[in-house]
């Protein structure tokens, strides 16, 4: 019966924090990988399906299987998120922000999310993660027609 009730509950929350790990990516003050590091714990417990579409994701999955198996964050990625990190602080302390206490609350998220993102690994693009190098390679040297996977597909008499 708890069982029942966890599950959806858990998909729930995995789909609620990937919404809210896609605002992230356009409101730099909301963090984007802990959201969605959330979802695929969420997901793993509550639905396989959506964990494997998590994943799979072309746009999240690559970074938060990196992220997850400790191979670092690309540099690229680490320097558009600080650069945005600070600019957006930024202009909200100089522009929208009056009271110095939310002023120094913003600051001190925003180094705390320095250290936090400057202590990670950091992996060059073109590093090939070792599973992925060490899988075979489909030869090139002919391509596969429909008759190699499909006996009846060849014609009669041939």
């Amino acid at each position: 019966m708890m069982r029942r009730v966890a599950r959806p509950l858990l998909v729930a929350l995995g789909s609620l924090c990937v919404a809210l790990g896609v605002l992230g990516v356009f409101l730099p003050l909301l963090p984007t990988t802990p959201f969605l590091l959330v979802a695929a714990w969420c997901y793993a417990r509550g639905s396989q399906r959506f964990h494997r579409w998590l994943l799979g994701n072309r746009w999240f999955g690559p970074r938060l299987r990196d992220y997850r198996e400790g191979r670092g964050v690309l540099l690229a990625d680490k320097v558009v998120a600080l650069v945005s990190l600070w600019l957006t602080i930024g202009v909200t302390t100089a522009l929208a922000v009056e009271a110095w206490w939310a002023r120094a609350a913003l600051w001190a998220v925003a180094a705390a999310t320095t250290v936090h993102l400057l202590r990670l690994r950091t992996r060059r693009a073109d590093a090939v993660p070792a599973a992925r190098a060490a899988a075979p390679r489909r030869s090139a040297a002919r391509p596969r027609d429909r008759a190699d996977r499909c006996p009846s597909a060849t014609p009669r008499g041939r």
